[in-house]
Parts: structure tokens; sequence; C-alpha cells
């Protein structure tokens, strides 16, 4: 019997666009804008509408897993640490930092996620290495 394909779904309608990259892949710079039009602003506080934590978490994992962001071929592990320090609302920008450093034979990358508020979480992920360390 052959295993089915991984379908990823997402609670988060926004795109997710890597907008940077250093040469050596271990720093970038993403955005979301976040619409007020995001499904989860339906049931999340409905007078008074939050972007949920988990899905400031799904914004830092798709920036992190798009297309050539991750330095290797990766499967995320863990989230190793979340701090939320400040609400995302309807019709921010969501401007995400990415470091990317080896542990071993995964990847750990160190996010931070802002708005034009301020800091509006930090996120350490730890990334399982396709084949192990390279």
């Amino acid at each position: 019997m052959t295993a089915a394909p991984r379908v990823h779904v997402s609670p988060v309608a926004a795109e997710v666009r890597v907008e940077a990259r250093t040469e050596d892949g271990l720093t970038a710079a993403a955005r979301a804008d976040i619409r007020h039009s995001e499904p989860v602003f339906a049931g999340h506080y409905p007078d008074f509408p939050i972007f949920p934590g988990v899905c400031v978490l799904e914004c830092v994992q798709r920036a992190a897993t798009d297309g050539d962001t991750a330095p290797d071929p990766t499967e995320l592990a863990a989230v190793e640490s979340a701090r939320f320090a400040g609400a995302v609302y309807p019709g921010d920008t969501l401007r995400l930092t990415l470091k990317w450093r080896r542990t071993g034979t995964s990847l750990r990358c160190d996010a931070t996620a802002a708005t034009e508020r301020g800091r509006a979480a930090t996120v350490r992920l730890r990334y399982a290495c396709a084949g192990g360390a390279r």
C-alpha cells in the first residue's frame, strides 16, 4: 500500500511571502498581510478580533519552509518555544525575521514576528534535516 502524499492544511488565508534572504541562507525576512477577511476572525473574539497565536506560529512555519528559505530540506520536529508579546489585528502587516543555525543533526529557526506597534512574538522551531546534518 502506498502512503498518500501529505497535504498542508492551514487556518491562515494570508499569503506569507519571503522578501529577502542572505546568500548563505541563514537569515530571511518575510511578511504576511493580515486582512479583515481572515476566516479565524469570525470566531476569535467576534466583537474585537485578534489573530490567534497559533496563526502567528503558522505564518512563521510557512515562511521557514517556503521554497528555498531553509538551508536544507527540513521537516518540523518541534516548537521549542513561543512567547507572545503583542496582539495582531485585522489590517496589520506581520513582519517576520528568521535566523537559522545548525544544532547537531537538526536545524533551529529563531524567529521574531512584529507589527507596526512592535514585537508580536518570538518563536524557536526545530527542524529535522532530510538525511541528517550536512
